[in-house]
């Protein structure tokens, strides 16, 4: 058990809960919703008296106990699944994660997941998300795109991690390989709705995302209804000749469910891989060979890479920047890509 202390500043909110937000101290790591379950558990004193109503009144001086208990075993259980660890302090982990992976438990994928595998390797390290002795997942990749995540192994790691996705400050840039090239010089690209060409010939997509109408696990363009999204890619290299695909760099001003994968899908240039928005798009044995039609062909996941993440520490507030390399499987695609005629 670890009590905080500390006292109501002046001209605190109307409602209790809000001026406990606004004056616990920040090395306390607890969010808005961390302290609203432990006013509803009773583990807050207001001058001496347990006070459990969020909507009370409370004056500035008051003196608030709150009693946090220690954090609770996860109901999900750890495994010892290797991790390619690319960073590790007391209150955060980045890791590079592997294509096929899942990050979290749901229903199809009940273990062998990334949180599995940190629960067994942070161990005692986890000094509890929400209550729990749990890793922080605030933000994901797909289960068949590899690169890099940042987890939170503390409430103060996970709020502050929490709040930088949210506003959009997180630098992440991925790596992709797409069937053609999204060149500002192909003028079919300039009648896409929702597309434009920035200087550098880089490609802008800002559209509404939102569930498909009739398949409820896939996501779909709108311009009228959903949530924004803006994508942003430009190219790396051209493959083929003449070029056929390309090796592409793509950044994130949002980040929605699928974004990348659904927007160049929507371009015309659909990952090569992807079987869900890839579409029925084909290369060529006269621009990449046979050899890079039959890599293509078999790539068995979408050609999607996380390859930079950016953050500010949200303990020490030092800037954290990390880079993966392209895994294996899509440097072979890009190599057999480059066969010449």
């Amino acid at each position: 058990m670890t009590r905080i202390s500390f006292q109501i500043a002046e001209d605190p909110p109307a409602r209790l809960d809000k001026a406990l937000a606004r004056d616990v101290p920040e090395a306390a790591g607890l969010s808005r919703s961390r302290l609203g379950a432990l006013l509803s558990q009773g583990a807050v004193r207001i001058d001496g008296v347990v006070v459990q109503d969020a909507r009370a009144r409370i004056m500035a001086g008051a003196q608030v106990e709150i009693e946090v208990p220690q954090a609770e075993e996860s109901h999900i259980g750890g495994q010892a699944i290797a991790l390619d660890i690319v960073h590790e302090d007391a209150d955060l982990i980045v890791v590079n994660k592997p294509a096929g992976m899942v990050v979290h438990p749901a229903p199809g994928s009940p273990d062998g997941t990334l949180v599995n595998a940190l629960i067994h390797h942070c161990g005692a390290d986890l000094s509890g998300v929400g209550g729990m002795k749990r890793p922080g997942i605030v933000h994901r990749i797909d289960k068949e795109t590899s690169g890099l995540l940042v987890v939170a192994k503390s409430d103060a790691a996970h709020q502050g991690l929490a709040a930088q996705f949210a506003d959009h400050s997180v630098a992440r840039r991925y790596l992709a390989v797409c069937f053609g090239v999204p060149d500002a010089a192909d003028p079919r690209l300039r009648g896409v709705k929702g597309t434009s060409f920035e200087p550098g010939n880089i490609l802008k997509v800002q559209t509404f995302l939102g569930r498909h109408r009739t398949d409820r696990q896939k996501q779909a363009v709108s311009f009228r209804e959903g949530r924004h999204a803006v994508t942003r890619a430009r190219i790396l290299e051209s493959l083929g000749r003449p070029a056929a695909a390309a090796l592409i760099e793509c950044w994130l001003e949002t980040g929605r469910t699928h974004q990348i994968r659904v927007h160049l899908a929507h371009c015309g240039h659909g990952l090569i891989g992807d079987p869900v928005y890839g579409g029925r798009q084909k290369l060529s044995a006269k621009s990449v060979g046979e050899d890079g039609v039959a890599a293509a062909r078999a790539f068995p996941r979408q050609a999607l890479h996380a390859a930079t993440l950016g953050f500010v520490h949200p303990v020490t507030g030092a800037e954290m920047s990390f880079e993966a390399d392209l895994p294996g499987d899509m440097r072979d695609l890009v190599e057999a890509l480059h066969t010449r005629i």
